[in-house]
């Protein structure tokens, strides 16, 4: 009988070992995501780690909203817009002028109504700008160098120079203060009753980018995976000379995909500008060393995994920052390094990268 259960017990804990290998093989994204919320556990306490966690999901999706863009355009276009910044700095510049110039009254007014048409006419405002620019951008600077990766580079950092050099002229070189609405300061305190998280607190505009990076991934998810254009998106993605023979206008959807590209661009920026309440022109530069990151960390043209590698990039610069400030730098180019060890490949490829 004893052997009978060892038996039993040695096939339990291979069935488990199994489904823990086909877990992390095939939906790498998840296995470490339930590691990065997971061990923090240990070392803090959980209303702290609640408080970090809800923040690292605000900056992840955030990083989201200005990579996605990005890594549609290089998945579909096979194209090295290393000039995506200054399309993040000027959404910033863009969106700041609404909520601080133009309707500053209404954002500090208190009223629910009036702060949600000042944050709506900022961000609409921030992807108008800033997809009108990628239209020029695309004409002028990128379509000239289709198929030359070299060049690429050249033309789109020169071009990001001249658009942050605009942005000096239009709206100076000094940075510019940009306070949150008067709904969106403070915080939201968790009542000291609640279970292991009580007595946590998130900052109330942390809460509400959370809500909106998500709203944001559905509705691109829902176009890439239910519309006709999102179709030969994904299909141009893994196979240009597809849709061209099928005699669509490759060209035209390349255009369409560097516009909204740059839009998503322009309102993560706005977003940034009042999750950091200051701006300046090189904000960008500095965002793309973490937008390049989580590009590379999800797998070149993937959305998916564009997502899950910006959640895993915001979450280990808060834990971190948390944990062992010093590491804080490195935290972000570490986390990277170790997932490429383990796939060359991202943690979602897509067919043609």
């Amino acid at each position: 009988m004893s052997a009978q259960n060892d038996t039993l017990d040695q096939e339990v804990v291979r069935g488990f070992r199994q489904r823990f290998a086909n877990f992390r093989e095939h939906r790498p994204h998840l296995f470490l995501l339930a590691l990065m919320i997971v061990i923090p556990w240990f070392f803090m306490d959980l209303a702290t780690w609640f408080t970090l966690t809800v923040s690292g999901l605000a900056m992840g999706l955030m990083l989201f909203i200005m990579a996605s863009g990005m890594t549609l355009t290089f998945g579909l276009m096979s194209v090295l817009n290393l000039g995506h910044g200054a399309f993040i700095s000027l959404g910033a510049f863009s969106g700041a002028t609404v909520i601080v110039f133009w309707m500053n009254d209404l954002a500090g007014s208190g009223s629910l109504g009036a702060t949600l048409l000042a944050l709506l006419a900022a961000f609409v405002f921030a992807m108008a700008v800033s997809g009108s620019l990628g239209l020029l951008f695309e004409r002028f600077v990128v379509r000239p160098v289709y198929g030359d990766h070299l060049k690429q580079i050249l033309v789109t950092v020169g071009g990001a120079i001249i658009i942050m050099e605009l942005i000096h002229v239009i709206w100076g070189p000094s940075e510019i203060p940009v306070p949150r609405p008067d709904l969106l300061r403070g915080a939201v305190i968790l009542d000291s009753t609640v279970p292991l998280i009580g007595g946590a607190a998130v900052e109330t505009y942390r809460l509400a980018a959370v809500l909106l990076g998500l709203l944001v991934y559905g509705v691109m998810t829902w176009i890439i995976d239910r519309t006709k254009a999102g179709i030969l998106i994904r299909a141009g993605v893994e196979s240009t000379e597809m849709v061209e023979i099928m005699g669509y206008r490759i060209k035209l959807l390349f255009l369409g995909v560097f516009i909204a590209g740059s839009a998503l661009a322009g309102l993560g920026g706005a977003m940034w500008s009042m999750y950091q309440e200051i701006i300046t022109a090189h904000m960008g530069e500095t965002l793309m060393i973490s937008v390049i990151v989580v590009i590379i960390l999800g797998g070149l043209g993937s959305i998916k995994g564009c997502f899950y590698g910006a959640i895993l990039v915001g979450l280990i610069n808060l834990y971190i920052g948390f944990l062992a400030p010093v590491f804080a730098a490195v935290a972000t180019v570490g986390l990277m390094v170790g997932i490429l060890m383990w796939r060359p490949q991202g943690l979602i490829p897509v067919i043609k990268v």
